[in-house]
């Protein structure tokens, strides 16, 4: 395989290494308090540990309008009187209900605030209800922008979807708004106008006809689920159901498209026993067997929503019928399927305490795509894709987002941190451990939520290497590595890093054009290596792989 060195010059490295205090401050400055309302686990937040939500919400496709209530179930983590949920400022709270009586809130931007009669003493479990209604924030750009995504099908009967990732939740349903507190189960009731479906997560348990021209579709959720996975779907749906051999026994996997598309489930049956052939594989089993598999049509795009995965890619591979990797792998099978299922490994069974590692989520999904291409079609070809994906890379801003704020990092999480797994992977040099390692993730992390420090102490001690200079230059910082390459005046290879991160450390492999190429710590200092040149063109740096810049001296 030929390797392409990457040179950049002492102009570009000078822009690169400038620090930019001047726009952290200012980025900083913007950060309101609404979003850390949202983003901040203050004591009001804290206090309680949420068990069990009962959501009934009427959907009123005509104004547009929901109305409805939710129950919270939850322990006290420590003694209080007042606690926070969060609802969005342009739906009405109506009531707070404890023990069948109303009990006092206030309201500040999307946060509530609600006072006990008493105080609830730690270890207790408890509940209140709230009632709420109005008229929901309408997606434009689902599912970029969230909300409701009010469409109709080509038959002109009403097509609705919910999507709010990021948005949050809390756009269209009360409750705890926070990725670090998943619910342990939840019930999803959602009443729809007589002759259209709703599908939401886990499995349907009751549907009931109501007096009102409308039908009630009960699904209840038995494992944990985060917030902004909770989703109603309504349309004119057709069912098909059928079972998924997998490791840990069957698997029910239905598909819920429009009356229009029944002929095109073949397409998404294809590509969901493809995709849990090769994520068994190398993630481990499914992680919501007790809740099933899901695939449901919608109007948008797609969204990872847990044990019922929104698709609108069109029934054709690739995205939207695009490759972003330029390399014509991604067009062998269905993007949205393959990279919305991925989440269910990362993102939904192994969830970011905080939006600020939610590269957590999107770098190990979008890897996910390359894994798949490994399991299908070879490593090879695995590895063209992911080098490939790094013409979408902008380096713009750090993968990891601030803490606290309700703020992501980068959309580099996706390309560049599928990159960087990449690099790990031939960093370990060894495939059955790679495969080890996150199956191991998953089964250690097994419906729990994670930081930083999490998935880099598993990785350090399960690989029994130290990355944790490389987690800090790739994910906290912006700019990549850059390798300095100098002959020594006896002929030999010298070599040290450059990069924003002190006391940088990282191998990387290296040889003689045609020759092999061999895996050699470097440090921030300068390292010889044991390789006699006489001109630094022929040396070979495995660039390919690893994504890096280098400067010859």
């Amino acid at each position: 395989m030929k390797h392409i060195i990457q040179t950049l010059t002492v102009i570009a490295l000078t822009a690169l290494y400038t620090p930019s205090h001047g726009q952290l401050m200012k980025a900083k400055e913007l950060f309101s308090k609404a979003d850390s309302l949202r983003g901040t686990l203050t004591p009001l937040r804290t206090c309680y540990d949420i068990k069990y939500y009962h959501l009934d919400v009427k959907v009123d496709i005509d104004k547009r309008f929901i109305s409805g209530s939710n129950l919270f179930r939850f322990q006290a983590t420590a003694d209080f009187n007042k606690l926070q949920f969060d609802l969005f400022e342009n739906l009405s709270v109506d009531k707070v209900l404890y023990k069948g009586k109303s009990v006092p809130f206030e309201r500040s931007y999307n946060a509530v605030f609600v006072s006990f009669p008493q105080t609830i003493e730690k270890g207790k479990i408890d509940s209140f209800v709230v009632h709420y209604s109005g008229t929901p924030v309408a997606a434009t750009r689902a599912p970029w922008d969230g909300g409701f995504d009010w469409k109709t099908d080509s038959n002109g009967k009403p097509w609705v979807a919910t999507a709010c990732q990021g948005l949050g939740a809390s756009v269209w349903w009360p409750n705890k708004d926070h990725q670090s507190d998943e619910v342990d189960s939840m019930l999803v009731s959602v009443s729809v106008p007589n002759g259209l479906m709703n599908v939401s997560n886990g499995r349907l348990q009751k549907v009931e006809k109501l007096k009102n021209g409308y039908t009630r579709y009960d699904w209840k959720v038995t494992n944990p689920i985060n917030n902004y996975n909770i989703a109603l779907n309504i349309g004119d749906y057709v069912h098909v159901k059928e079972l998924y051999q997998g490791e840990k026994g069957p698997l029910t996997v239905d598909y819920y498209v429009l009356e229009e598309n029944k002929a095109k489930i073949p397409h998404l049956q294809k590509n969901a026993k493809q995709t849990l052939d090769a994520f068994e594989h190398w993630f481990g089993p499914y992680p919501f067997y007790e809740d099933g598999y899901k695939l449901v049509e919608t109007a948008h795009l797609g969204m990872e929503h847990q044990s019922a995965v929104a698709y609108g890619n069109k029934y054709q591979n690739g995205y939207l019928g695009r490759d972003a990797s330029g390399t014509g792998w991604g067009l062998k099978w269905d993007f949205i399927v393959v990279h919305e299922s991925g989440h269910e490994w990362f993102g939904n069974n192994i969830t970011s305490n905080d939006l600020a590692d939610m590269w957590i989520h999107e770098s190990f999904t979008n890897y996910s795509e390359a894994l798949f291409i490994d399991y299908h079609f070879g490593k090879k070809a695995s590895l063209a894709y992911v080098h490939g994906n790094r013409q979408g890379i902008l380096n713009d801003k750090p993968m990891q987002g601030p803490y606290g704020v309700n703020k992501e990092g980068s959309g580099d999480m996706y390309p560049k941190g599928g990159v960087l797994l990449n690099m790990i992977r031939t960093i370990i040099d060894d495939d059955d451990k790679w495969r080890s390692i996150l199956r191991g993730l998953n089964a250690t992390f097994y419906h729990k939520t994670v930081d930083y420090v999490d998935v880099l102490q598993y990785l350090n001690k399960e690989s029994g290497m130290d990355f944790t200079t490389v987690f800090e230059q790739y994910i906290q910082r912006k700019s990549i590595p850059v390798l300095e390459l100098r002959k020594t005046p006896d002929g030999k290879l010298a070599c040290r890093w450059i990069t924003e991160t002190a006391q940088f450390k990282m191998p990387v492999h290296i040889g003689l054009k045609g020759g092999e190429q061999k895996r050699y710590m470097i440090s921030d200092k300068l390292t010889i290596l044991p390789l006699q040149i006489d001109d630094l063109n022929k040396i070979d740096v495995d660039t390919f792989n690893y994504y890096i810049g280098t400067l010859m001296q």
